[in-house]
């Protein structure tokens, strides 16, 4: 039976807690990892896990639903531009291209990937920066609203809006939910039939930028995401991913 505790002297580290080993693991976030836990679907070395257990990664048999959780030698994260007509999630029902498929298309053949979980979520007709990892902390470090991270999109709408129209935007628009945080936004290009905008937000509702730019008037008709947090679409360099080892 694995014990709760380690003795250890001062130069050795403490074991890690059960909720982080199955994060760095790629399994789950810490959060979900956590209820995951509470519900009895881990099990250490054949005992039903709790929470706060800690874990040797060498020796402990860790299962979720009786399969084996194998620690990931290094947590990794892909970049990749996101183009129109892929959906964000790892597996589709109705048989679409999904990112997995599109980031597998980019790597040499037989390259094996580890677990990997989309880091914010793009619309099918939306294109850009998105974020793959087996890191999940680091999934839920950018996407929980309480992290406040910012994610910017350059946003092409019909027509040209007003001042009246950006400082709604700046302030916070009513959606059906409730008000949204204040946004930055700024003018980049504009026309007599269209307009860019780059708009920043700290949140991540269903399609919130569209459903923003709808509540003030006006309609979305290229999306693209350019930054999420300390990474920027420009870090590819014009290329379709690019790795980055955590």
């Amino acid at each position: 039976m694995l014990s709760c505790y380690t003795t250890r002297n001062k130069m050795s580290q403490p074991l890690p807690k059960l909720q982080t080993f199955l994060a760095h693991a790629g399994i789950a976030s810490r959060r979900k990892a956590e209820e995951m836990i509470r519900t009895n679907q881990v099990k250490v070395n054949g005992e039903v896990a709790h929470i706060g257990q800690r874990v040797n990664p060498g020796k402990d048999e860790v299962r979720v639903n009786n399969v084996p959780v194998r620690k990931t030698e290094s947590r990794i994260m892909y970049l990749i531009n996101k183009p129109v007509g892929i959906v964000s999630t790892t597996q589709d029902e109705l048989g679409r291209k999904t990112v997995i498929d599109f980031l597998r298309q980019q790597l040499p053949p037989n390259t094996k990937l580890p677990r990997l979980y989309p880091v914010g979520r793009l619309d099918q007709d939306s294109e850009g920066l998105m974020i793959l990892t087996n890191d999940g902390e680091l999934a839920q470090h950018m996407t929980h609203p309480s992290f406040e991270v910012a994610k910017t999109y350059h946003v092409t709408v019909i027509g040209q809006p007003t001042e009246k129209a950006l400082d709604h935007l700046a302030r916070g628009v009513k959606l059906r939910e409730g008000y949204t945080a204040p946004a930055e936004v700024e003018v980049l290009e504009t026309s007599p039939d269209q307009t860019t905008l780059a708009l920043t937000i700290h949140e991540g509702r269903y399609h919130q930028v569209k459903r923003m730019l709808l509540r003030v008037g006006y309609e979305v008709t290229k999306l693209i995401r350019v930054q999420m947090g300390e990474y920027a679409l420009s870090d590819l360099e014009g290329r379709k991913y690019k790795i980055v080892e955590r």
